[in-house]
C-alpha cells in the first residue's frame, strides 16, 4: 500500500514538473520581449500567489469549522456517556437495594420458619 502511494506522489510530482519545464520552454521560445515575458510572468506569478492565498484561506477556513465541529461532537458524546454511566450507575444501585430487600424478606421468612 505505501508502494503505490509513493508511485502515485512520484507521478503527481513528475506530472507537475512536466508542466513547469513545458511552460519554462514556451516562454523561452515565445515570440515575445524579454522585458515582456518577464512582465507577463511577473503577472502570472501575482495571479497565482493571490489564488493560492485564496485556496489556503479556504481550506484554513474548512479545517477549523471541521475541529469545532468535531469538537462539539466529542463534547456532545462525552457528556451523553457520562449520563449513560451515571443513569446506570443509579440502575445498578436500585437493583442492589430492591435484591437486598428481597433478601431481607426470605431472611425474614426463614427465620420465621425455623422458628
Amino acid at each position: 500500500m505505501a508502494d503505490r502511494n509513493t508511485t502515485i506522489k512520484v507521478g503527481g510530482l513528475m506530472l507537475i514538473a512536466g508542466g513547469v519545464i513545458g511552460a519554462g520552454l514556451a516562454l523561452l521560445f515565445a515570440p515575445q520581449s524579454g522585458k515582456a515575458t518577464r512582465k507577463d510572468i511577473t503577472r502570472y506569478a501575482r495571479k497565482a500567489r493571490r489564488r493560492t492565498e485564496d485556496v489556503v484561506d479556504d481550506f484554513s477556513c474548512s479545517v477549523s469549522k471541521m475541529v469545532e465541529v468535531v469538537g462539539e461532537r466529542a463534547a456532545d458524546l462525552l457528556d451523553k456517556g457520562a449520563d449513560l454511566a451515571y443513569d446506570t450507575k443509579k440502575e445498578i444501585l436500585k437493583a442492589i437495594e430492591d435484591g437486598q430487600e428481597k433478601l431481607e424478606k426470605q431472611r425474614s421468612r426463614l427465620a420465621k420458619f425455623l422458628g
